[in-house]
């Protein structure tokens, strides 16, 4: 299944320390793109659940960067408001999406937000919160409830990649504490499936799988069990190291 054990854990030690020194760059991440808002506040729960489910097969520091500019510009800052959203006319709402290039597919893009937003209301009065506080801040309860029993309720913000780094990123970026951090796994997106891939800890055939994000998930969780760390803490270094091209580990 994977390499010596031993010796990849090893490795990660020395990747964490790396980055937690900026040998690995991330002195800035794609999320420190936002307006500071009051961590417990409504507004900022929903800064960084909106354009989540727009981050894919995209640049996330292009996303987020336009992200900040339409929270900043006035005129389109009611994008993120999912009452007021869903009331304005759909032309409206696509301009407002477009105009910094947060949604880049005009019409599919501009139609995921509506339908998160219109999630929201119905499921949680417009506040997000409710979802974290109604599911006991039980990461396992969360992805069920998104990932399974609601999943076309969430597009894209249900998928395996996402749901995870969504939780993470509203894990660093609020007030939110879960009760069982533990049980959130690394976010298998591209770069950390080729660090998870350069480590050995998938082999050929299994990056190039189909299933590659679950296996991704899967190695991991088995790796870190009963060691110092979990999963969420070797995320950012894998997908910095992955990002920069795969510095040497020293």
């Amino acid at each position: 299944m994977m390499n010596n054990k031993s010796e990849i854990l090893e490795q990660v030690d020395k990747l964490i320390i790396m980055y937690k020194n900026g040998k690995l760059g991330g002195e800035v991440m794609p999320e420190d793109a936002n307006p500071h808002l009051e961590k417990a506040s409504l507004e900022n729960y929903l800064y960084f659940t909106l354009p989540m489910a727009l981050n894919y097969q995209r640049n996330s520091y292009k996303l987020w960067e336009s992200a900040l500019k339409t929270y900043n510009d006035k005129e389109t800052k009611f994008v993120f408001n999912p009452k007021e959203c869903i009331e304005r006319p759909l032309e409206e709402v696509r301009n407002a999406l477009t105009k910094y290039r947060v949604a880049l597919q005009k019409n599919k893009q501009t139609e995921i937000w509506l339908q998160l937003c219109k999630t929201i209301i119905e499921l949680f009065d417009g506040d997000i919160r409710r979802l974290f506080e109604e599911l006991d801040n039980d990461v396992d309860k969360i992805r069920d409830f998104i990932q399974k029993q609601n999943k076309k309720k969430f597009p894209y913000l249900s998928g395996t990649k996402i749901c995870n780094y969504w939780l993470y990123v509203i894990y660093q970026y609020t007030d939110r504490r879960y009760t069982n951090l533990e049980s959130l796994t690394v976010a298998p997106d591209t770069h950390v499936c080729k660090a998870t891939h350069k480590l050995g800890l998938i082999t050929d055939d299994e990056f190039n799988s189909s299933n590659v994000q679950q296996i991704v998930i899967e190695r991991w969780n088995i790796l870190l069990k009963n060691t110092k760390y979990k999963p969420i803490d070797v995320h950012t270094p894998l997908w910095l190291w992955s990002r920069n091209g795969f510095k040497e580990i020293k």
